[in-house]
């Protein structure tokens, strides 16, 4: 299973057709996803069997241990976004400029109010000095009109001002909820409304660096490409929501994340690992037991599994401990699948 054996994979007669199978074979293999930006890793990789990208790839691969969608960005490839991120990604862009424009808003506001201010203050000035010079010249009425006038103008002003200006707070205040909506957003996985990889490594390193005991568990879906291949991705798609909610209910109080594809990723904070172990067993014990049918049908889909592997993130950084986990986790699949491995 090793991205190795899949660079040495024997070829075909037809050159072209073999390096298509071939890299079809390395990412089932490795089980990362079928998107641009994984098949051209995989294109780069095989086509140049014995060249620094291949060689970097059995370095990582050697004794059987799979390849991480981080191990690809790693490696210097440059992973493309999702449509959906690049929807995302262009959302968020149109929300920084309506920040830049409602800050440019509340500078203009601001000047014109000082530039008011400022105004009435010379003329009330002038008012007062023709006002000192006409002095038994002019009745007292006609100066305390021309006071009120001004006063009443630099009034009008405000109240104009005061308007727009609470008009910009109330266009300022859905802004902040939008970007708040979008950060949440780019935070979580759409499919099961689960926080995504990078809310993950977030949470990971918030925790480790205020000193919380941290457990880290990968887990990934026995045998998912088969109800894919029989039953469509739409009813992949429920069941990966169904691993979800499974999941998160079994681990209370615990980060439970899609990790990408059919995997997941769990971190236990403040607890210790043989606690974690017996919350995680729990969990694919209770997945293992339901008996999933589909809804159009009733046809019963088989047994849906998973398998883990559970280690202690004292003394590591986030990469050499999730390393350590997906190891344990192929240990898992090696071991018979729906297991767990601890380490």
């Amino acid at each position: 299973m090793a991205g190795a054996r899949a660079v040495r994979w024997a070829s075909g007669n037809d050159p072209a057709r073999d390096l298509y199978d071939r890299i079809g074979k390395f990412l089932f293999e490795q089980r990362l996803d079928v998107n641009p930006a994984n098949f051209a890793f995989a294109y780069h990789l095989l086509a140049e069997p014995d060249g620094p990208l291949a060689r970097a790839v059995q370095a990582l691969t050697d004794g059987g241990v799979r390849l991480t969608q981080r191990d690809i960005e790693t490696l210097g490839c440059e992973v493309q976004p999702a449509e959906g991120s690049q929807t995302a990604a262009k959302r968020a862009e149109g929300l920084v400029a309506q920040t830049q424009m409602q800050v440019e808003g509340f500078a203009d506001i601001v000047t014109a109010m000082r530039a008011e201010t400022e105004g009435f203050g010379r003329d009330l000035e002038a008012s007062a000095a023709a006002i000192s010079r006409s002095a038994g010249t002019r009745s007292a009425a006609v100066m305390v009109d021309e006071v009120a006038g001004i006063t009443a103008a630099m009034l009008r002003r405000v109240r104009t001002a005061e308007a727009r200006l609470e008009s910009a707070t109330r266009e300022a205040s859905e802004l902040r909820q939008k970007l708040e909506e979008a950060r949440d957003n780019a935070r979580r996985d759409p499919l099961t409304d689960l926080p995504n990889r990078r809310a993950f490594e977030e949470a990971f390193a918030a925790q480790a660096t205020a000193g919380e005991r941290l457990c880290v568990a990968v887990c990934d879906v026995d045998h998912f490409k088969s109800v894919n291949d029989r039953f469509g991705h739409a009813v992949g798609d429920r069941v990966l929501k169904a691993i979800g909610e499974a999941l998160s209910a079994s681990c209370p109080g615990h980060l439970v994340a899609r990790y990408g594809g059919e995997e997941f990723a769990v971190l236990f904070s403040g607890v210790s690992i043989d606690t974690a172990r017996r919350t995680l067993d729990a969990a694919r014990a209770t997945v293992s037991t339901k008996r999933y049918r589909l809804r159009e049908s009733d046809e019963p889909l088989g047994e849906i599994t998973f398998s883990a592997g559970l280690t202690d993130a004292a003394g590591g950084d986030y990469n050499s401990v999730y390393q350590r986990a997906d190891r344990l986790l192929y240990a898992a699949k090696t071991a018979g699948r729906n297991c767990l491995q601890v380490g």
